[in-house]
């Protein structure tokens, strides 16, 4: 795998020149248009990347941008893979190793996700503090790649700590409102019953969707500090729930594009 890992970050780093970009974005469900504000965009089609997979999934388009974002180089995902997919971990988590590779110090995961705690209503958006690992799996399993991490890598803050701190001032200097909590990582696709909502709550989550959790380990494995940013789409609280149609997911995300757009912008500001 490592010999494929470096064939398409070279690939890469052809298209955009060599230049080395300072952060990395991956863009939910609906979020992303957000690459469409990239000034001097070079965009890669994944089916064009060498190994890449393809995303199959409405809301997610299926390119990298590479750019310049309120004065930064960013290498954006717009659309990721998801395990529900039938992808495996490797596959899900590929684009992260390419961008270790490629030189990205920080990541800004995002992502659509129902809110489990009350406060969490359709539009709100969540900061990632801890994740809990509900997927069934771990992309870590099998032989370690030494040139990327330890064997046993370290998860205790896998949401860096110091870049939360960035973001909470961002968020209140900018009168943003900004929750934050426990995201699960579910493998999808069925959306989860009543009985595992309450214990996915009692256990201490906030937030539920299926994807970022994967990202976050090999991200930490690789030693790229990671931002989490969920935008609830609907309320997954078993008192109160409303089951979405994934058509109303995106569209939430539609709508919350804007705050979402200046909340991102302004982090990149600030790091």
């Amino acid at each position: 795998m490592i010999e494929k890992y470096k064939e398409s970050a070279k690939w890469i780093k052809e298209k955009i020149k060599n230049e080395l970009p300072e952060l990395g974005l991956v863009l939910g469900s609906g979020l992303g248009t957000l690459a469409n504000e990239i000034k001097n965009p070079i965009e890669l089609e994944y089916k064009e990347i060498p190994n890449f997979p393809v995303s199959t999934v409405e809301g997610h388009d299926g390119k990298l941008v590479f750019g310049e974002l309120e004065g930064k180089k960013v290498l954006a995902m717009k659309g990721r893979f998801h395990y529900y997919e039938g992808y495996t971990m490797e596959q899900v988590t590929f684009p992260i190793r390419i961008m270790k590779l490629i030189g990205i110090k920080n990541i800004i995961l995002t992502n659509a996700a129902g809110g489990l705690r009350k406060d969490l209503k359709a539009g709100s958006l969540m900061l990632i503090n801890d994740h809990i690992n509900f997927t069934g799996d771990n992309p870590l399993i099998g032989e370690n790649l030494d040139e990327f991490g330890v064997r046993f890598p370290d998860m205790s803050e896998a949401y860096n700590k110091d870049l939360r701190s960035i973001v909470k001032n961002v968020a209140k200097d900018n009168n943003i409102d900004l929750k934050e909590g426990v995201y699960v990582g579910i493998s999808g696709p069925t959306y989860s019953s009543k009985a595992e909502l309450r214990m996915l709550i009692n256990i201490g989550g906030d937030a539920i969707g299926m994807s970022t959790v994967p990202e976050t380990i090999i991200a930490n494995h690789s030693g790229i500090n990671v931002i989490g940013i969920s935008c609830i789409t609907d309320c997954a609280n078993p008192e109160i729930m409303h089951s979405p149609t994934h058509e109303e997911i995106v569209k939430v995300a539609e709508e919350t594009r804007p705050i979402f757009i200046k909340l991102v912008k302004k982090i990149i500001q600030g790091l």
